[in-house]
């Protein structure tokens, strides 16, 4: 069984940092691209930003420059969030492009969420 499991979310103040952590575990035989979303109250679910295998990044307008994704390994993802706003605030979520050793066919994986507030 596939799992992505997220950390690290929670309460800061504007203009602080949190550090997201994203595990992929289980019988997984290849991973390509992770990334994480993000879903506020009543919004749709926005890309934030994504990580390929070979290390190429891509960024929502609204966090360039101040969020990076990285990886260091196959099936671990981060997400360093600095100079956080209240707006940043929602349920952050972790996703990976995989193939499990059970078909090898490649499918969309969710995290569970975790909430990240920003809030004076």
């Amino acid at each position: 069984q596939v799992q992505l499991v997220e950390s690290g979310g929670g309460l800061v103040q504007p203009g602080g940092s949190l550090r997201l952590s994203c595990a992929a575990s289980g019988m997984i035989w290849s991973i390509r691209d992770m990334g994480w979303f993000r879903q506020a109250p009543g919004k749709q679910r926005d890309l934030v930003a994504t990580i390929s295998s070979d290390g190429s990044t891509n960024y929502a307008d609204s966090v360039k420059g101040r969020f990076t994704i990285s990886r260091d390994n196959a099936k671990n993802v981060y997400l360093q969030m600095n100079s956080l706003k209240p707006e940043d605030t929602a349920v952050y979520y972790c996703n990976a492009d995989l193939s499990p050793y059970s078909d090898y066919r490649y499918k969309y994986y969710w995290g569970q969420g975790t909430q990240v507030t920003v809030s004076s």
